[in-house]
């Protein structure tokens, strides 16, 4: 499984942690935006795409062990196939841009044309803490 941080941006805390150097990779971005999946992101954002393709913007709230929501409610308009989003990946770009993390979506269905909405607290994201 590999959701959570990009390897890039793991890397780049670790070096920070570790080597006392500058964080180089987590880009302050204008933004943060998530793309739907129906599985497993994958190591690069990109596996078990779902049929929509439109990147929301997104927010989330202050993180606590470990664990981090979104704060607003995301919505897709007019969204495009059938299908059961169970994941989603973080985009700093809406259309382009560097693959971020991944996580977990309360998994709700949706038929095309509908508008889909992921509530206040179903997108999260898991980072493994020391217990």
């Amino acid at each position: 499984m590999a959701l959570g941080l990009s390897s890039a941006i793991a890397n780049d805390i670790l070096d920070a942690v570790g080597n006392n150097s500058a964080l180089t990779t987590i880009p302050v971005a204008a933004g943060c935006f998530a793309k739907l999946h129906v599985g497993d992101p994958g190591g690069a954002g990109t596996a078990n795409a779902a049929t929509e393709t439109t990147r929301q913007a997104v927010s989330f709230g202050t993180p606590s062990g470990g664990v981090m929501a979104n704060d607003v409610a995301v919505t897709w308009t007019a969204i495009a196939g059938s299908q059961d989003a169970t994941h989603f990946s973080l985009w700093d770009n809406a259309t382009a841009g560097t693959f971020l993390l991944s996580g977990t979506i309360t998994a709700n269905g949706y038929t095309a044309g509908d508008t889909y909405t992921a509530a206040i607290g179903a997108m999260t994201v898991t980072l493994n803490t020391a217990a």
